[in-house]
């Protein structure tokens, strides 16, 4: 139970042991392109997993070329399908490219599914301000990935609210919709 007597998943001593190992001082590229962007959700989920500690920083707004949206992973959380990332030549997505301090990484990790098996880690290049960077980003597991089924449409307003706060460029914010059919 956490200081509001919520009971925490079963992931939280798992993430908390693997941040007790980390000695690495440094820190790791982090783009987010899909749900984490809208805060007020990323904040109610940290004080639901007890991670309250741990705030996102303010990032930058990033863009990854040859990729697109892909909604390719069935959510029972938010009872519809969520999006992934796919290799797209000519497309793009927009985000934010966050710093995150290495002990945090597996609060991130947690946060997108790795834990469970959702999503894997992959590295992408993405840009900003005319910089390119190599950063992690996170993907619908190969073996989770499907097509069945409705997008969310409460995921689809989540996308649409973070992609708005986070600045990303109104063409994109408009496209998101189009995307979800």
């Amino acid at each position: 139970m956490n200081s509001k007597g919520i009971s925490m998943d079963a992931h939280y001593g798992k993430v908390m042991q693997a941040r007790d190992q980390i000695k690495d001082g440094g820190s790791r590229l982090y783009f987010a392109y899909s749900g984490v962007l809208d805060r007020q959700a990323f904040e109610i989920w940290a004080e639901e997993h007890s991670y309250q500690f741990f705030k996102l920083p303010e990032g930058q707004v990033a863009e990854a070329k040859g990729v697109d949206l892909i909604f390719d992973f069935p959510s029972r959380w938010w009872g519809g399908r969520v999006a992934g990332l796919t290799e797209k030549t000519g497309s793009s997505v927009f985000g934010r490219l966050f710093e995150i301090p290495a002990k945090e990484w597996p609060i991130i990790q947690h946060k997108e599914g790795v834990v469970t098996g959702m999503s894997v880690e992959k590295i992408l290049t993405v840009t900003v301000d005319g910089k390119e960077f190599e950063a992690t980003v996170f993907v619908t597991s190969p073996s989770r990935q499907s097509l069945d089924g409705p997008v969310s449409d409460r995921y689809l307003e989540a996308l649409v609210r973070g992609a708005k706060a986070s600045g990303l460029p109104q063409t994109y914010v408009d496209s998101l919709p189009t995307k979800a059919k």
